[in-house]
């Protein structure tokens, strides 16, 4: 190494000190409600489900997707949970696992529970089960050797099993099942009568060798499955009666417009694929409504993506929220809540905020709790403090994250940064910065994505045709859950003001969507590590500092000390993106623009439908994407594959990055298809000679 060369550059010596960008407390929603960690030392592997058993308040059980029951004592300080169950289960690829748990409400007396999952029998590959176990031990554990199957029934795809099972207050057992699976319900299964797909079943577990059918179940021709009690279920994601009344209360997860919850009776027909949510799916069937039953709360994909059925509150500790049914949607995290005592239900709310909310649990006391899909956790929903936040920030130039007096400008406190592949965003110029509080560093997940401490505020705003139209802060909560909150610039360019929901406006010759905050959070997930953009491989650039100096990122952020544990490896021997325009290869841009646009939402756990799993470093053959058929049904393109080598024009990848409204990709907040991109993933397709 030559001397003369000097060390490499920084651009900054110091840690700017940040004392007046900070994180003030939530807009005020119309749920005085929060979520509260419970069992802080216990962590579990992909839970979907959180019960007791009757007469046993002292423990809860939790349901892995992987196949184990975990069981643990209901006390804060509990360190260890044990195994209640283990089973060998169908994980993957697809929604499949152990996918649901339901206590005999005689379990006090004989010991029995039953389960539901997927195993890999049956000419499909997948099956769902639904057995019973008994307890040898005085309801300690499960004996997997006791298993007597109840019920079987093969999957002709391999998402939406459903999986949900329950005991109403009928002593029956009902079972919730998908439509099957695929996009578009290509088998009419929820209309079908002659199959129990895409239904809500009863059965009494009590009768017969496996069981018997309710004389009162609706269904009794000679075309007709008996075991029906409801059907036009598409994907039924959590179902519960409520304690007080009996309602059959659930979530039916829709295809690319509604979410849905409905409450379920007997001989009911609740419209899939007729209709999804109370809206025309299939115009080929004429949209018939009558007899169809409409949802009782609905919200469209701007808001959410997918529906996480809950609960009617009916505890004692929060008496505001009695008779209210809480439910979530499990790619914002937002928990919703709708008082249903009245003579009529009346409209949904905001109540609080989660993260990958898989479900709701309910004690025998009827308190409420979230499960958290990917950090693994349980939370309790408590009441609030009672106190108003009306003094949120309305204006930019009051955030303190910008000049009072100047608000195109930053504060002195803020950090600026850039990404080495960005994010389309419609054509809009791009400015980023970040902001931390003193004395706090950030650390780095397995994925070299940044770990933000609580109290941090990432800031970006945007430009079409040089003018500022946007900022967009997203801020770390006290509760360490993230918020989005859009400011709009007004046309002087002296000032932003505050949105509360979406906005659609034409700029120039384009349209504009300044995103919900419930947008934000859909686009930046509890799997993706919630900051977008920020991670080793984008931040491994050169960028020029506000010093005049230009220095690789990775490096000047480790000499100013901001990561927890400082870099090690010099940013030269790291891995790095690669934008469109670069010199690098075919592959590697490609890849790196479907890390950048596509792997926030297509990662495992990360919300995109399907197994396709689009991260940089992901090898070839493990894209889950080549030859691969989709799962949410092929847009009317006869052989559509996700990726077919060499044929762009068979390929859903190319035919959604290039279309707008539905089943575009992405899917929010862009009206205009990336030239670029679509160009530079067209061209890796049409040179693939076949999948790896």
């Amino acid at each position: 190494m030559s001397s003369s060369q000097g060390p490499p550059a920084i651009g900054l010596q110091t840690r700017p000190s940040n004392t007046t960008c900070v994180v003030p407390a939530r807009p005020l929603t119309n749920g005085n409600v929060r979520l509260e960690r419970v069992f802080p030392a216990l962590s579990f592997d992909q839970p979907i489900f959180l019960l007791q058993a009757p007469g046993t308040p002292g423990f809860f059980f939790v349901v892995e997707r992987g196949g184990a029951v975990m069981k643990f004592a209901n006390n804060d300080a509990v360190e260890v949970a044990t195994a209640f169950i283990r089973l060998n289960v169908n994980a993957g690829p697809g929604e499949a696992g152990l996918l649901g748990m339901a206590f005999h409400p005689n379990w006090q007396q004989n010991h029995l529970a039953f389960l539901s999952y997927t195993d890999d029998e049956g000419s499909t590959g997948l099956r769902t089960v639904i057995s019973r176990f008994r307890s040898d031990d005085g309801g300690a554990t499960l004996n997997p050797a006791s298993e007597e199957t109840v019920f079987t029934l093969e999957q002709p795809y391999d998402n939406h099993n459903g999986g949900g099972i329950a005991f109403g207050p009928d002593g029956f057992l009902y079972i919730g099942l998908g439509d099957g699976g695929s996009g578009g319900d290509p088998l009419n299964a929820g209309q079908d009568l002659e199959t129990l797909l895409g239904k809500m079943l009863r059965v009494d577990v009590d009768q017969g060798p496996t069981y018997g059918i309710p004389s009162s179940n609706p269904f009794t021709g000679a075309n007709q499955k008996r075991e029906i009690f409801a059907y036009g279920l598409r994907n039924p994601w959590r179902f519960s009666f409520d304690r007080e009344l009996g309602t059959l209360w659930v979530g039916d997860v829709g295809q690319d417009r509604w979410e849905e919850i409905d409450v379920v009776t007997r001989g009911g027909n609740y419209g899939w694929r007729l209709r999804e949510g109370a809206h025309c799916y299939n115009p080929g069937n004429n949209c018939p409504t009558v007899d169809l039953i409409e949802p009782v709360y609905e919200y469209p994909h701007s808001e959410g993506r997918s529906v996480t059925g809950g609960y009617v509150y009916r505890g004692s500790q929060i008496p505001a929220l009695y008779g209210t049914y809480v439910y979530a949607d499990f790619e914002t995290g937002i928990i919703y809540g709708g008082y249903v005592d009245g003579p009529t239900p009346e409209p949904s709310r905001e109540l609080a905020f989660g993260s990958s909310v898989s479900s709701f649990g309910e004690d025998l006391q009827g308190e409420l709790y979230v499960v958290n899909l990917s950090q693994g956790s349980i939370h309790k929903i408590r009441a609030g403090t009672g106190m108003v936040n009306d003094t949120f920030p309305a204006l930019l130039s009051q955030t303190g994250c910008v000049d009072s007096t100047d608000p195109t400008q930053m504060a002195p406190g803020v950090i600026p940064y850039d990404v080495a592949d960005p994010f389309w965003s419609d054509g809009a110029v791009k400015t980023r910065f970040m902001a931390l509080p003193n004395t706090t560093t950030i650390g780095l997940d397995a994925d070299g994505d940044f770990e933000f401490p609580i109290g941090t505020v990432l800031i970006k705003s945007f430009r079409l045709a040089g003018r500022l139209i946007e900022t967009r802060l997203f801020m770390r909560h006290e509760d360490g859950e993230w918020g989005g909150y859009t400011y709009e610039w007004n046309t002087a360019q002296t000032d932003a003001t505050l949105l509360t929901a979406q906005k659609d406006v034409d700029i120039g010759p384009q349209r504009w969507t300044y995103p919900s905050r419930a947008q934000c959070l859909q686009c930046h997930s509890a799997a993706a590590g919630r900051s977008l953009g920020l991670e080793l491989l984008q931040l491994n650039s050169e960028f020029t500092y506000p010093t005049g100096i230009t220095a690789n990122q990775l490096r000047t952020l480790n000499h100013i000390g901001l990561f927890t544990t400082p870099l090690t490896t010099q940013p030269e021997l790291m891995e790095r993106l690669s934008p469109p325009q670069s010199a690098s290869s075919l592959q590697d841009r490609a890849r790196s623009y479907l890390h950048t646009n596509c792997a926030y939402c297509h990662r495992p756990n990360g919300g995109g439908r399907g197994d396709s799993n689009l991260l940089y470093w992901t090898a070839d053959a493990d894209l889950g994407i080549c030859n691969e058929a989709p799962d949410e049904g092929d847009l009317g393109i006869a052989g559509a594959r996700l990726l077919v080598p060499g044929n762009p024009a068979l390929s859903l990848l190319h035919v959604r990055m290039n279309r707008r409204g539905v089943a575009q990709m992405p899917p929010l907040a862009t009206s205009q298809v990336d030239p670029l991109g679509a160009a530079l993933v067209d061209e890796w397709i049409s040179t693939m000679g076949g999948c790896p």
